[in-house]
């Protein structure tokens, strides 16, 4: 992994050096946090323009830390990469990034004009990139299509261009942008400024049966869009509703879903080994673990994780809870930590334990006292920039103590002040759109139906990508961790974009139930009885951060 700055300024352009000096050094600060291991700075002419690049390495690919910026021996092209190669090349052992770059440059010998879209249609995995073609006087910059990277970019009055993984906020005359996810960009620095030569490509469905090359310019997705297509259902009476599904265990028509259930383990097992293979040795440390709030998500990722670990790797879960002093002082509590997943993890550890009793499962309890909350506000605030709701701070303060991971660690006859060891983190992102966990999703049954039931999920696929990842990266990479999304692997994608709506959730089940289906029967088939039956419950509910100092607050009010 790897924090990413970059700024581009006209040559002779000195008249705002000191200011530049001034982001450039808050820009280290803050991105040196995402990338301790290693940090590099490289400054170039290239046609009219002054291209300086700096790179922050957290080591997770290959035996040695690969310091950044790489440059190409041959043609002095230069690779910034915050990323992960999980399918496209062969990358064994080795550093992904240098594979990647030498990749790039066999393209260019064959097209250097579209050598950039060939290459990365091929590449599986989230990442960010900045690369300067030095020959072509070309800057490209993108996020993967899932936008499950952060990248930001910012222009100047002065008509200077940053693009960066995190923002600097000293400058406020312009405002941070996310890149968006579905365009890979190049910055033409021939133009007369670098904002009006910038070239965009996007991402395309295949259509048509055409290989990749066919419209050449263009990027095609490894998955297809949702299939909307809907069955014939009965009415409510032909479920069975009166068959008691408390742990799933009398399901009817399980042989119609085996198949789906079946092939959803397959490829959720596929994701998680390529998410884990990798990481490099830790010695007797962790070297994985799961952001745990004992919900349908994390328990099947966590129940998975452990069937391809090696037996001797202890696998880390953090169950993080708030003091809220709202809701202290509104309900009477053993602890102030005693929040609805902290009840929910120590049951999903205790399935853990039991489905898997040899596995070292560590869980542990991350307490966060409200005065903590205060004195790390306004760090995560501006992380989260250019996300700046009640909602974003709700989740991403949630999440940057949970990656943290100062808490204890308990165990049956124990409770010892812990600090997690894992550098790779899995969420579970990704799951809810895809399978019906939002309330909106049953809302939109109620109201109109099967149809606008896979109409909503289709909607919530296509807004995966422009919606909060890059929040999400900023807020766990901030403590050199960093989270990976097995259910957003683009074999998962694919085969539950094509796999039947009615196969994927069935509203007709009261909520904990038809909600996230597959998944739920999924996780009953490993064992998880008491996790599949869960209800949805977000993180800022969960964990307590919402509403801390009023009740009349709003998710979508700005901060």
């Amino acid at each position: 992994m790897c924090g990413i700055q970059v700024l581009i300024t006209q040559t002779g352009d000195g008249a705002d050096t000191e200011k530049y000096n001034e982001i450039w050094a808050n820009l280290t600060a803050t991105n040196s946090r995402r990338g301790p291991d290693a940090h590099n700075e490289i400054s170039v002419n290239v046609g009219p323009a002054r291209i300086k690049l700096g790179a922050h390495v957290l080591h997770l690919r290959g035996p040695h830390t690969q310091a950044q910026p790489l440059v190409a021996p041959t043609t002095g092209d230069i690779l910034c990469w915050n990323g992960e190669v999980f399918g496209g090349l062969d990358i064994g052992n080795r550093n992904d990034g240098i594979e990647l770059l030498n990749e790039l440059q066999r393209q260019k010998t064959h097209d250097p004009r579209t050598y950039i879209q060939r290459t990365m249609s091929k590449i599986e995995g989230p990442y960010a990139f900045v690369y300067v073609d030095r020959e072509q006087k070309h800057v490209w910059y993108a996020r993967d299509y899932l936008g499950r990277r952060s990248l930001l970019t910012k222009t100047m009055d002065s008509g200077a261009m940053l693009v960066s993984s995190v923002a600097d906020t000293a400058d406020e005359s312009t405002a941070w942008t996310e890149v968006a996810a579905q365009k890979i960009y190049c910055v033409d620095l021939n133009a007369r400024t670098l904002d009006g030569g910038i070239l965009e490509y996007s991402w395309q469905y295949e259509a048509g049966g055409l290989e990749i090359g066919a419209e050449d310019e263009h990027l095609v997705l490894p998955f297809g869009r949702v299939d909307q297509t809907v069955d014939d259902i009965g009415p409510i009476s032909d479920v069975a509703s009166s068959v008691q599904l408390s742990d799933l265990a009398e399901f009817p028509d399980i042989c119609k879903w085996q198949p789906y259930i079946d092939q959803l383990k397959s490829e959720l097992t596929q994701a998680v080994k390529s998410r884990v293979d990798s990481i490099p040795p830790n010695g007797t440390h962790a070297r994985c673990g799961v952001l745990f709030s004992g919900g349908v998500d994390c328990m099947v990722l966590a129940a998975i994780l452990t069937t391809v670990l090696p037996r001797d790797e202890p696998i880390e879960l953090f169950n993080v809870a708030f003091e809220n002093p709202r809701q202290t002082k509104l309900q009477s509590l053993d602890s102030v930590y005693d929040v609805p997943d902290r009840k929910t993890g120590r049951l999903g550890w205790n399935e853990l334990e039991r489905i898997d009793p040899h596995r070292e499962w560590r869980f542990i309890e991350c307490d966060v006292p409200y005065s903590q909350v205060i004195e790390h506000k306004s760090h995560v605030q501006q992380l989260l920039v250019p996300s700046c709701t009640v909602m974003d701070m709700s989740i991403g303060i949630a999440l940057w103590f949970a990656s943290r991971g100062h808490g204890t660690r308990v165990t049956a006859t124990s409770r010892t002040e812990y600090m997690g060891q894992s550098r790779v983190l899995l969420l579970g992102m990704g799951a809810d759109e895809q399978l019906g966990g939002y309330s909106r999703h049953r809302s939109a049954w109620d109201k109109s139906g099967p149809h606008a039931l896979a109409r909503e999920i289709a909607l919530d696929v296509e807004r995966i990508a422009t919606r909060n990842l890059g929040r999400d990266d900023r807020v766990v990479s901030d403590n050199a961790k960093e989270a990976r999304f097995p259910f957003l692997a683009a074999n998962v994608v694919a085969f539950l974009s094509q796999t039947p709506i009615a196969y994927k959730m069935d509203m007709r089940y009261a909520r904990g139930v038809g909600e996230k289906l597959l998944l739920r029967l999924l996780a009953r088939q490993l064992g998880l009885v008491q996790a599949c039956v869960l209800a949805k419950r977000a993180i800022q509910f969960g964990a307590r951060t919402a509403k801390m100092e009023s009740s009349q607050t709003r998710g979508q009010d700005f901060l």
